[in-house]
């Protein structure tokens, strides 16, 4: 059986860091495409990426190699490189301090658990078409916070 790959472009922003925040995820499979976004009245911009993230790929219905683009250093780092090590001393970072986001980062783990996935960092505003769509679309879901909005 041939691997399904969906491409899911990822996006956090807030308004004041803390503030009002929103996020969005856009999931690609071949030709098609599935725009995500949503917010929260106070929250950071780093929860905003993690939660993008972790939407984007709860909404993946089937294990399938996923391609992760993201402009969030944080995300991609923490998943290639800080998860395994924060788990292994339970949840303390190397400074021995309690890890931010432990809710996020644990959903994120376990969003991403079905999939085989490669992530990839983008510099932001540099043009890359999809980030800067996901972008956009996460600045224009701050001032509706409420609740979670799909677009197709």
């Amino acid at each position: 059986m041939k691997e399904t790959l969906v491409e899911l472009f990822a996006d956090g922003a807030c308004s004041g860091n803390p503030g009002p925040g929103g996020w969005a995820a856009l999931l690609r499979h071949g030709t098609r495409e599935r725009l995500l976004c949503g917010g929260e009245s106070s929250t950071t911009n780093n929860r905003m990426e993690l939660t993008a993230c972790v939407e984007g790929l709860a909404a993946i219905r089937k294990p399938s190699r996923v391609v992760v683009t993201t402009d969030s250093q944080y995300v991609v780092r923490g998943m290639r490189e800080w998860l395994p090590r924060w788990r292994a001393r339970g949840w303390r970072t190397a400074a021995g301090d309690a890890v931010q986001n432990r809710d996020l980062w644990e959903a994120l783990a376990s969003a991403a658990e079905p999939h085989r996935i490669e992530w990839h960092w983008v510099r932001g505003h540099s043009g890359h078409a999809e980030n800067e769509r996901v972008d956009a679309a996460a600045r224009a879901a701050i001032p509706g916070a409420a609740k979670t909005k799909e677009h197709r």
